[in-house]
C-alpha cells in the first residue's frame, strides 16, 4: 500500500536533501584531498602544512569579515524596521516559519532584481535585497526569494562556501606562495612534467569542485525554501522572473561577490559542458525540480 501523499512528498524531499548534502560532503573532502595533494607535491611536507595553514587562516578572515565585504560589495545598507517596515515583517515571518534568529535586514541600491544572504552563521545572519527585486517583484514571489536565502542561512551554506573558497584560493596561489616561502618537496624523484601538470590542473580543478559544491548548495536552497514558504511555485516563478530580468538590466557588484546572488547577476548560464563554469545551476533546472516537487514527484 503506497503512503499517503503529503508523507511521500516528505520522505521524497527528505532523501533529495540527504542526496544533495552527501554530494556536498563528497565534493568537500576531495577538494580538501586535491589541497593536500598539490601541498605535497608543490612543497613537501613543507607545502602540505603551509597550505593547510594558509587554507586555515584565510578561512577564518573570511568567516569573520565577510558580511561586511560582501554588502560593502553591493552597495547594501542596513535597514530598521521603521526604515523598512514590510519587508522587515515579511523576513520576520518566515525566519519564524524557518525557526531561526531574526537575522539583520538590507537593502542594496541596485535596478536588477536581487537577493543575497551573508554572515557567518544563523545568529550572525544578514539577508539582502535590492530595490529593484522591491519595486518589480510580486509579494508570492518576494516571499519565495526570501524563503530560499534563509534556507541558506538554515543550512549554514555561507561557512560552506567561505571554507570551499579558502581552499580554491589557496591552491590556486599554492606555486608562488611556496616560492617566496622557500618551500621545497621532499621527493625529488618525481617526474617534473606531472608536477608542472599538476601545478596547472590543480586550480582548474578546485574552482570547477568549488563552483559544484555551490551548484549543490543552491538546489538544496531551492528545496528547503520551499519548505518555509510551504509552497514551491512561488519561488519558482521568481526564479524565471530574476533570471529574465538579470540578463537585461545590469549590476554594478564585484565578481566575487556573484555567486552570492540568488541568480548569477553578470552573466547568463549556457548549457552543456558550460554549467561546469557557473556557480548557479541553470534556471530551467532549478525551476523543473520545484515545479515536479509541487506535484510530488
Amino acid at each position: 500500500m503506497a503512503p499517503p501523499p503529503r508523507r511521500r512528498e516528505g520522505l521524497e524531499s527528505f532523501m533529495e536533501g540527504t542526496v544533495n548534502n552527501l554530494k556536498t560532503g563528497i565534493l568537500m573532502a576531495g577538494m580538501i584531498a586535491l589541497l593536500m595533494a598539490a601541498g605535497q607535491v608543490i612543497g613537501g611536507t613543507n607545502g602540505l602544512l603551509l597550505g593547510s595553514i594558509l587554507g586555515l587562516g584565510m578561512n577564518f578572515f573570511m568567516f569573520f569579515f565577510s558580511d561586511k565585504m560582501v554588502l560593502r560589495m553591493y552597495g547594501a545598507k542596513v535597514v530598521t524596521e521603521q526604515e523598512a517596515p514590510e519587508l522587515y515583517r515579511m523576513v520576520d515571518r518566515l525566519r519564524q516559519r524557518a525557526g531561526l534568529p531574526m537575522p539583520v535586514v538590507a537593502v542594496a541600491a541596485q535596478d536588477q532584481p536581487n537577493a543575497f544572504a551573508t554572515g557567518r552563521g544563523p545568529k550572525h545572519a544578514v539577508v539582502a535585497v535590492t530595490t529593484g527585486i522591491l519595486r518589480a517583484m510580486p509579494q508570492e514571489e518576494l516571499e519565495g526569494v526570501i524563503a530560499h536565502e534563509l534556507a541558506h542561512i538554515k543550512n549554514r551554506d555561507m561557512l560552506i562556501s567561505t571554507i570551499a573558497a579558502g581552499i580554491a584560493g589557496v591552491i590556486g596561489n599554492l606555486p608562488w606562495l611556496l616560492m617566496f616561502a622557500g618551500g621545497s618537496r621532499d621527493d625529488d624523484g618525481r617526474h617534473p612534467f606531472a608536477d608542472l601538470a599538476l601545478v596547472i590542473l590543480a586550480p582548474i580543478a578546485a574552482m570547477l569542485i568549488q563552483f559544484a559544491i555551490s551548484r549543490q548548495r543552491e538546489f538544496e536552497a531551492d528545496r528547503v525554501g520551499a519548505e518555509i514558504l510551504g509552497r514551491p511555485l512561488p519561488l519558482a516563478n521568481a526564479l524565471k522572473r530574476l533570471d529574465y530580468m538579470a540578463q537585461r538590466i545590469p549590476m554594478n557588484v564585484a565578481p566575487a561577490a556573484a555567486p552570492l546572488a540568488q541568480v548569477n547577476p553578470l552573466a547568463a548560464m549556457g548549457g552543456g559542458w558550460m554549467k561546469l563554469f557557473s556557480t548557479h545551476p541553470p534556471t530551467e533546472e532549478r525551476v523543473a525540480r520545484l515545479e515536479a516537487l509541487a506535484l510530488g514527484r
